[in-house]
């Protein structure tokens, strides 16, 4: 298994390092600290490593950089998705928004900061140069116009619609699951997996990415503001389109579990063949309700 708290750590580190030794302007790597010292549950690192940790016994530094890369990705898609002209959000991770202690002008330029110093964490990792340039391009797509940002276009795009739910599975599976395909993808990428199971990973990867999602609207019901860190009912105050809404919760807690089951089974194929599995069965917890 990960020691996941020093595994954390480092990747806390990894993060927080460049952001001191590659940023000029104090206010910005102010503001850009403030997002990635918020906290959060740091899902996509540890998926990484959980599937690194099917093929490696011990955690690289390379999987803590390219780990931290993925996590700088995603601190900087939330800043901007809190921005007033995107969710117009007060609150992230239990604090208020960067937009909201930095202003609009910094918090759009820490973003900005965070995505570029992602592509040069991953550009200086300790990999091999045939893994590094295969995980530069991957998470270019799954971060750019391919994935997570046409995902959030299309997002914009549809409030106040009434999607089909293979519209907001199409939405979904770019706005949220992209980057979850680039963190278990890149940990089998770094790990040694084969071509074949990369594909096996990418079908795994993107179950996981609805269940999280589906989850993620479930909550937004169910839980209170204080429980998520951030404004609950925000969907409806958007007019989003989101499966309790299109197939009512118990449907939608039902889609969920089919989702996990079946990425259970590919791990399970994993298990089958030798693997060791415990780490990702243990990450598929945190996608249940």
């Amino acid at each position: 298994m990960i020691e996941t708290k020093a595994f954390l750590e480092s990747v806390e580190m990894t993060m927080l390092t460049a952001i001191s030794e590659q940023t000029n302007e104090e206010q910005l790597a102010e503001s850009m600290r403030y997002s990635v010292e918020a906290g959060g549950k740091r899902i996509r690192p540890l998926l990484l490593a959980s599937t690194y940790a099917l093929y490696q016994k011990n955690v690289s530094q390379a999987v803590c950089q390219v780990a931290a890369a993925v996590e700088l990705v995603h601190t900087y898609s939330l800043i901007h998705d809190d921005l007033p002209a995107m969710d117009n959000d007060d609150l992230r991770r239990g604090k208020p928004t960067n937009h909201k202690v930095f202003g609009e002008a910094l918090a759009i330029l820490a973003g900005d900061g965070l995505l570029t110093l992602a592509f040069q964490v991953l550009g200086q990792a300790e990999l091999a140069d045939d893994k590094k340039v295969a995980c530069l391009t991957l998470l270019a797509q799954t971060a750019g116009t391919l994935g997570m940002v046409a995902g959030q276009a299309a997002d914009i795009e549809a409030e106040g619609k009434q999607l089909s739910l293979e519209q907001l599975q199409g939405i979904h599976a770019r706005k949220t699951g992209e980057l979850i395909r680039f963190s278990v993808i890149a940990g089998g990428i770094i790990g040694g997996a084969s071509a074949k199971e990369q594909a096996q990973l990418d079908s795994f990867a993107r179950k996981l990415g609805l269940a999280f999602q589906i989850k993620d609207d479930l909550l937004d019901v169910l839980a209170t503001t204080e429980e998520l860190g951030k404004t609950a009912h925000r969907d409806s105050v958007l007019q989003k389109s989101t499966y309790p809404q299109l197939l009512g919760i118990q449907k939608a807690k039902d889609e969920l579990t089919k989702q996990v089951n079946e990425a259970r089974s590919i791990v399970q194929d994993f298990a089958e063949k030798g693997y060791q599995t415990d780490a990702l069965e243990a990450m598929m917890e945190k996608f249940t309700l």
